[in-house]
């Protein structure tokens, strides 16, 4: 009896992965710890609130799993999505952009970053710290210049433009109904299956695991580590939208920082800082343990310098369990695989593809 235990634990620690399951039980434990120091805090209108700052961390951490995912990294995010969110606005605001016509701007003005980056790391060959540092700093000073250093406020829910808030969260007789929730778990499963079960997923994830044994195998991995970065910045993007349906004024400035908890959450969920090994469901669970985190902190009296000291803690123990689960090589199928086994399947891609 014992030993069928210990069987069908290995089996349930194999199927989910060890980092993941622990991250799980850390999110299950996180949730109970708050509420016992605060009862108030397992209302309902606090679970409102996490999956409110979850909607644009997650967003921006699912884009951000690919680039992480290809080796690199992709700093620029938060300032983009502030970026795309201010400059969209004032379009609406003040020169009067149809709403509809707005949204798309605002996902454009991420994917066209994306594109600026992914260019300078797989065809200017410039190191992804150093390059997305720069677009950082470039997204955050062009969306001041645009709104001339003035917030941005979007239409609001009862005013006739203001239908888009309604994608994240609606008021339904006076219960806010956290509708973005379904839109997250949409968006989340489809990269999840592009990552995992199509081909450019497959390149991505044989660029992070032997990038010269990728392009042996006659893979063009500039472009498709470019189409890595598009995809992040796309969903800087959409979080930008998130972040404009959820709260009420968009800062100048603003975003700097936003990229860490994305990151946080990405490496946490067990995706390898290293490359060639990406979880999309990790990279929710771990969303979800920084949303609770960034929620939950208050109740128990922390302020905001006190949640930034929890959200580093968090990411260097992240980063080490990864280091530790290299060491060990837990993932030596996953993230070291030999040069054949990865021309292997780059073939089956192509031939899937």
């Amino acid at each position: 009896m014992g030993e069928n235990k210990k069987s069908i634990f290995k089996t349930i620690v194999g199927a989910i992965g060890a980092q993941k399951l622990i991250a799980l039980l850390a999110l299950v434990l996180l949730y109970i710890i708050f509420g016992l120091i605060n009862p108030a805090f397992h209302s309902y209108a606090t679970l409102v609130s996490i999956f409110d700052a979850s909607y644009y961390i997650g967003l921006m951490a699912i884009g951000v799993t690919f680039a992480i995912t290809t080796g690199g990294i992709d700093l620029s995010i938060g300032t983009v999505l502030t970026c795309s969110a201010l400059i969209s606005g004032s379009l609406i605001t003040k020169y009067n952009m149809p709403v509809w016509l707005g949204l798309v701007v605002c996902i454009l003005i991420g994917a066209l970053f994306g594109l600026v980056n992914g260019i300078m790391v797989s065809y200017m060959k410039l190191p992804p710290f150093i390059a997305t540092l720069g677009t950082m700093m470039l997204s955050k000073g062009l969306g001041s210049i645009f709104t001339k250093a003035q917030s941005v406020t979007w239409p609001q829910a009862t005013e006739a433009q203001g239908w888009f808030r309604g994608i994240f969260k609606i008021n339904q007789e006076g219960t806010l109904v956290p509708t973005g929730f379904i839109l997250l778990i949409v968006i989340a499963v489809v990269a999840a299956v592009v990552l995992n079960k199509t081909k450019p997923g497959r390149y991505i994830m044989a660029l992070g695991s032997n990038d010269e044994a990728t392009r042996l195998s006659g893979v063009n991995v500039a472009k498709w580590r470019t189409l890595a970065y598009v995809i992040s910045g796309t969903l800087a993007g959409v979080a930008g939208l998130a972040y404009a349906a959820i709260y009420s004024t968009i800062l100048p400035g603003g975003g700097g920082g936003f990229e860490l908890d994305a990151i946080a959450g990405v490496v946490i969920g067990g995706t390898s800082m290293s490359g060639g090994y990406g979880s999309i469901s990790g990279t929710l669970i771990g969303v979800f343990i920084m949303s609770v985190l960034k929620t939950g902190l208050p109740f128990i009296q922390l302020q905001t310098h006190y949640q930034q000291v929890a959200t580093g803690i968090v990411l260097v123990f992240a980063v080490f369990m990864d280091v530790v689960n290299r060491k060990n090589g837990q993932r030596t199928k996953r993230s070291a695989r030999p040069v054949k086994s990865i021309a292997k399947a780059v073939v089956n891609a192509k031939k899937t593809g």
